[in-house]
C-alpha cells in the first residue's frame, strides 16, 4: 500500500513539471509584437477659445505615418473628436475620414464652441476637455494587420457667454452703506423682477448676478451711468460692471426686470407712495385712507363682518397688493375693515359700474387681466368681481388699476 502511495505521488510530479516547461514554452512561441510606428502630437494641450477670431484654428493635431507594409496593403486614417466622458459615442463623435497623405486635423474656435453649447451638451462658460483619436487601419494584403491607435487630450476654455438670467441679484458699490453686498428680493407678483428699498449715499452703485456659480452685472445698455431718476433703463448683462452715480444721500428704491431687461432707479424726489383716497363716512365727513391692506366685502362675508385680506404691498411699488389668501366667491375690495355701516359706504375698488348709481357684476377669468375700477358712488360700492373657484393668488395694481387672478 505505501509503495502504491508513492509511486501516485511521483507520477503527480512528473505531470506538474510537464505542465510547467510547456507553459514556458508556451510563453517563448507568442507572436512576436509588431513595432508601432504611430505618433500623434496637439499644437497646444491647453486652449482658449477666442470670440475675436471665430474663424481661426485654435488647435491642430499632427500624427506620423503608422508602419510601413508591402504594397499590398492600403494604409487608410480615421479621427475622432468628442469631449472626455462620451467614449466617442455614435451620437456626439466628429468623425472624420481622412484623405490620402493627409497627416493633420484642425479646429476652429467657432467649431468647438458650437459643438460643446449643442452636441456635447456643456454647460454655459464651463471647461471641458477634449479627446482626438486617430486609427491606421490596413485593408488588402495576406493577413490581419492590427490598427494603431493614438489618443491624446486638450484642455479647453470654451468663449465667455453671459446669460441674461440669475440666480441671485445684489446691490454693491460704494453708494451702499458698509460697500457690502445687499441681495435684492424676488417680487412675490413677479419672479422675474428683483427689487429693494434702501439707503444709499453718494457713490457709484453696481448690480451683480450670480448665475450659474459666476458673477456678471447688470449694466445700462448705453454704459452710461447717469441716474435717470425713476425711468426703466434698458440693461445687458455684462462681465465688468458700469455703475450708476448716486449724488444725494437718502432711501432709494431699485426694479430690475429680468425679461424686460430694465432697471429703474427711483431717488427720494421720485419715490413711489401708496395710494390715497378719499371717501365719506356715515357722518359725510371726508376720510382719507392710505392704502396698504384691503378687505373683503360682500357675499364672500354674507355681507357680514369684512374679511381682512393681509395683503403683501410689493417691493417694486407700494400700489402693488398681493393676496394669497385663497377665499373665493362674488366680493369686492374695500379700503375699510370695521364692522359698523362705514364698511357699506367705504371706498371700493371692483369692476366698472353701469353707472353712479347702477352697480354690476363680472367674474375673474383664471390667468387673464382685468380692468379695476375704484370709488365710492352708489354703483361702484354695488360692483362686484367673482373669484374663481381655485385662485390662490390675486394681484391688485391699484397704479395701473388692473387686477390678476392665478392659481399657482
Amino acid at each position: 500500500m505505501m509503495k502504491r502511495l508513492k509511486y501516485i505521488q511521483n507520477i503527480a510530479a512528473v505531470l506538474f513539471l510537464s505542465f510547467c516547461l510547456n507553459a514556458c514554452k508556451s510563453e517563448i512561441e507568442d507572436i512576436e509584437k509588431v513595432q508601432e510606428n504611430l505618433e500623434l502630437t496637439a499644437s497646444s494641450t491647453d486652449i482658449t477659445l477666442d470670440a475675436d477670431h471665430l474663424t481661426d484654428d485654435v488647435v491642430t493635431f499632427n500624427w506620423t505615418e503608422a508602419r510601413h507594409l508591402s504594397d499590398e496593403y492600403v494604409v487608410s486614417y480615421t479621427t475622432k473628436l468628442d469631449v472626455v466622458g462620451n467614449n466617442f459615442g455614435s451620437s456626439t463623435v466628429i468623425l472624420n475620414y481622412e484623405d490620402e497623405g493627409v497627416l493633420n486635423r484642425s479646429f476652429t474656435s467657432e467649431q468647438l464652441q458650437n459643438w460643446a453649447n449643442e452636441k456635447w451638451g456643456v454647460p454655459i462658460n464651463k471647461p471641458f476637455t477634449l479627446e482626438f483619436r486617430v486609427i491606421a487601419q490596413w485593408e488588402g494584403g495576406p493577413t490581419f494587420e492590427a490598427p494603431e491607435v493614438r489618443t491624446v487630450a486638450v484642455n479647453v476654455q470654451p468663449i465667455k457667454t453671459v446669460v441674461f438670467d440669475a440666480d441671485k441679484v445684489f446691490l454693491a458699490g460704494s453708494a451702499v452703506p458698509g460697500m457690502s453686498e445687499t441681495e435684492m428680493s424676488q417680487t412675490l407678483e413677479n419672479l422675474d423682477q428683483y427689487a429693494y428699498l434702501l439707503d444709499l449715499q453718494p457713490g457709484e452703485l453696481q448690480i451683480p448676478v450670480a448665475f450659474n456659480d459666476e458673477t456678471n452685472y447688470i449694466c445700462p445698455t448705453d454704459g452710461d451711468g447717469t441716474l435717470k431718476d425713476g425711468e426703466a433703463v434698458p440693461v445687458t448683462m455684462r462681465d465688468t460692471p458700469v455703475s450708476w452715480n448716486i449724488e444725494e444721500a437718502g432711501k432709494y428704491r431699485v426694479v430690475v426686470n429680468m425679461k424686460d431687461k430694465t432697471a429703474t432707479i427711483y431717488s427720494p424726489e421720485k419715490a413711489l407712495e401708496p395710494k390715497s383716497v378719499v371717501w365719506k363716512n356715515s357722518n359725510g365727513i371726508e376720510t382719507t385712507t392710505e392704502i396698504t391692506d384691503l378687505w373683503l366685502h360682500g357675499a364672500i362675508n354674507g355681507w357680514g363682518t369684512p374679511i381682512k385680506m393681509e395683503c403683501t404691498v410689493s417691493l417694486a411699488d407700494p400700489q402693488v397688493l398681493v393676496y394669497t389668501g385663497g377665499k373665493t366667491g362674488k366680493a369686492k375690495f374695500i379700503v375699510y375693515g370695521g364692522a359698523d355701516n362705514d364698511k357699506n359706504l367705504a371706498y371700493a375698488f371692483s369692476c366698472e359700474p353701469k353707472s353712479d348709481t347702477e352697480g354690476q357684476e363680472l367674474s375673474l377669468t383664471l390667468g387673464k387681466l382685468a380692468d379695476l375700477h375704484g370709488g365710492f358712488s352708489r354703483g361702484q360700492r354695488n360692483s362686484y368681481y367673482t373669484i374663481p373657484t381655485g385662485t390662490n393668488f390675486l394681484v391688485l395694481d391699484l397704479r395701473n388699476m388692473t387686477i390678476l387672478a392665478e392659481k399657482r
